[in-house]
């Protein structure tokens, strides 16, 4: 089933919150409790692999008929799974790459961040120095796109891992995501829930100078320290920056050295909220981007806080919870895994394979250099410099639009 055909099955409502025209889903889910994908959905990401396939043989040809040698080909084209889909030797062999940079010397001065411990620590560091410049704004996607990809080779190249960054296909576990195989707590996992501990659930503040009032959003089933699985005994260094009513702020802005252990607050009311089939076929569904980002990532400071959100409070706890500090709980790189495949897949499904969704921006709110467009600022160009600071090297959006340009050659199973 085509992209144009599967759109006319989705019926959307249109909410205005705080002047953004949020799409919605309408209250007729398309089996948004079962583990298994729904057709439609599987007919979209068959087409979008089909399409990538095609264009990175297309360009082969014409390359090497030009008598160039492509950096991308069908034979070269890695692809990214779903965590669960793995074997438990893949599991394990990345569970012990992502422990392995934990305990790499970090590249971060410490007149920098003296808090940075590890090479884990250093991407967290980008992170937290740049959060208010990287959400809500142009760079966001391309942003997290070449910061994903630079976190899975280190993991590569700094720590011998062989495969590829794996995702978090979130409505496939949402009725139970702490009993699926990425939180279950077994050796293979990244490790397991949070005690339970009786909450009422987060309270999201907004950070300094940004817009909006605190969020009530529902308890997951833990709260407490993980305890079981690989990361059971995990020391978190940096943060929490801010964010969470409650929740001072660590050392030196969240830079300092404030060990303490992990926790997590997974279950089902918000991933079953924010991130099941029905969102993923409306997000998927999008006639361009700037109505895929405000599905994908909502109104900041609203309740309508899209996928994005919903499944970084999913994970909760510390520092899941904390939006500067949140890749400090190895579960923030296949969520972002998650959130890079559904961004390449939309740009797949363009009819015919279309160059704007690998070169538009957007020219909404989001598309902006600051947060929102708050205050006013220009339109972020492909020319800008995606800064990873000591993490990894930096580039420029332009070459990062496509998972199967620039240095990329990848796309999802």
């Amino acid at each position: 089933m085509k992209a144009a055909s599967i759109l006319g099955s989705v019926l959307l409502a249109a909410v205005s919150v705080q002047g953004h025209v949020v799409p919605q889903a309408r209250d007729t889910p398309v089996e948004d409790l079962a583990s298994e994908e729904p057709s439609q959905i599987t007919s979209l990401l068959e087409e979008a692999k089909a399409k990538v396939i095609n264009q990175v043989a297309l360009n082969e040809r014409k390359m090497r008929k030009r008598g160039l040698t492509p950096s991308c080909t069908v034979d070269k084209l890695r692809f990214r799974r779903e965590y669960g889909s793995l074997s438990t030797s893949e599991r394990l062999a990345y569970v012990n790459a992502v422990k392995c940079l934990q305990t790499l010397p970090p590249l971060t001065p410490a007149s920098v961040a003296p808090g940075a411990r590890s090479r884990f620590d250093d991407f967290i560091v980008t992170h937290i120095q740049q959060t208010l410049n990287i959400h809500f704004s142009g760079n966001f996607q391309p942003w997290h796109r070449w910061y994903v990809y630079q976190y899975e080779k280190a993991l590569r190249e700094e720590c011998g891992y062989n495969g590829s960054q794996p995702y978090w296909d979130w409505p496939k576990y949402s009725s139970a995501p702490q009993d699926s195989p990425l939180f279950n707590g077994d050796p293979y996992s990244l490790g397991g829930n949070g005690e339970y501990i009786p909450h009422e659930g987060p309270v999201i503040v907004p950070p300094p100078g940004v817009g909006g009032g605190n969020i009530q959003l529902p308890a997951g089933l833990g709260g407490g320290y993980v305890t079981t699985g690989p990361f059971a005994n995990m020391t978190i260094n940096l943060g929490p920056v801010g964010g969470l009513e409650g929740v001072p702020a660590g050392p030196l802005g969240g830079l300092g050295y404030n060990p303490r252990g992990l926790k997590r607050d997974i279950g089902p009311a918000m991933n079953q909220r924010y991130a099941n089939w029905t969102t993923v076929l409306t997000l998927l569904s999008q006639p361009n981007i700037d109505a895929f980002r405000h599905v994908s990532e909502g109104v900041p400071y609203t309740p309508e806080i899209g996928p994005h959100g919903g499944m970084h409070y999913n994970i909760g706890g510390d520092p899941g919870g904390d939006l500067f500090t949140s890749p400090g709980d190895p579960a923030f790189w296949v969520h972002h895994g998650q959130m890079d495949r559904m961004w390449a897949v939309w740009q797949a499904l363009g009819s015919p394979f279309s160059t704007t969704r690998f070169t538009d921006l957007g020219s909404g709110p989001y598309a902006h250099q600051s947060w929102a467009n708050e205050p006013p600022s220009p339109l972020t160009p492909l020319t800008e410099v995606l800064d990873m600071g000591y993490a990894a090297p930096s580039t420029t959006i332009a070459n990062v639009m496509s998972t199967t340009g620039g240095e990329f050659c990848y796309f999802y199973l």
